[in-house]
């Protein structure tokens, strides 16, 4: 981007493209992108013949909720997009979205767990050690599998 383009701001109302978008959501572009096919109601960019993106107003408040209540809030994408649909967009950017006990408690996640399985299994002060055997562990079970896939393919 050069000097001149970086010192202009946009108002409002002008439309932005993807990069201006997620530059001033402070997401990725990939984000917006997988946003636009989780919430079609609510985000619906203008194509350009081109095929790019252009963002319009309403689309920019969309994405604004909607990263107020997964990245603020903690929520799913699936309980978001049924806060819009119940409460709408103007009551999470307006603060004055209720979220029911039900919509604040954590969702088990099996990627979760496993994070933190191996954050307690490798925490503590011999953490090093943990890791080198884990590591020579894992090393000698690969050598096993490739040894009886040879064995198997003979």
């Amino acid at each position: 981007m050069t000097a001149l383009k970086s010192r202009i701001e946009k108002s409002n109302t002008a439309f932005r493209s993807i990069g201006e978008a997620a530059t001033e959501l402070g997401l990725e572009t990939h984000v917006l992108r997988y946003w636009e096919t989780r919430f079609p109601k609510e985000v619906r960019p203008i194509k350009r013949d081109d095929g790019r993106r252009m963002f319009r107003p309403q689309d920019m408040d969309a994405l604004r909720a909607i990263r107020m209540l997964v990245h603020e809030r903690g929520m799913t994408l699936k309980g978001a997009k049924t806060i819009l649909a119940e409460q709408g967009i103007e009551a999470v950017l307006g603060g004055t979205v209720t979220l029911s006990a039900a919509a604040l408690e954590p969702v088990p996640s099996p990627a979760r767990e496993l994070q933190a399985s191996v954050a307690r299994a490798f925490a503590g002060p011999d953490r090093q050690t943990r890791l080198e055997a884990a590591l020579e562990e894992l090393t000698d079970i690969k050598g096993r599998i490739d040894a009886a896939r040879a064995r198997s393919a003979a």
